[in-house]
């Protein structure tokens, strides 16, 4: 098979993947710093007495959700081509999820 990156070039080839590879260390890196400023702000929130009970658990649930994103799209290489059949899973999976919870949701509350 052919790689259509591959130039016939051996010192091309080689700088071309460490440009992507630093590339894509900074994007984990700064996404592994913010998933943890997440998870700080998350540990404030419970525990500061200012807040009501009725916007910490929404508002933990929406960091939650930032950070599934962040993992399946930096550290699970979500973004990379190649990954459109998982991700139709998953977002069907997702999608499915969600019906499911609005369906006994509704059915509890009324």
């Amino acid at each position: 098979m052919a790689n259509s990156q591959n130039s016939g070039n051996p010192k091309v080839d080689v700088a071309y993947r460490r440009k992507k590879s630093k590339e894509e260390m900074k994007y984990q890196v700064v996404s592994f710093a913010l998933m943890i400023f997440l998870t700080i702000v998350a540990f404030i929130a419970v525990g500061y007495d200012g807040i009501g009970e009725w916007f910490k658990a929404p508002f933990i649930f929406l960091l939650a959700c930032v950070q599934v994103i962040f993992q399946l799209y930096y550290f699970m290489h979500m973004s990379h081509k190649g990954h459109e059949a998982p991700q139709l899973f998953i977002y069907s999976g997702v999608f499915v999820a969600f019906l499911t919870v609005l369906a006994f949701s509704t059915i509890v509350w009324w």
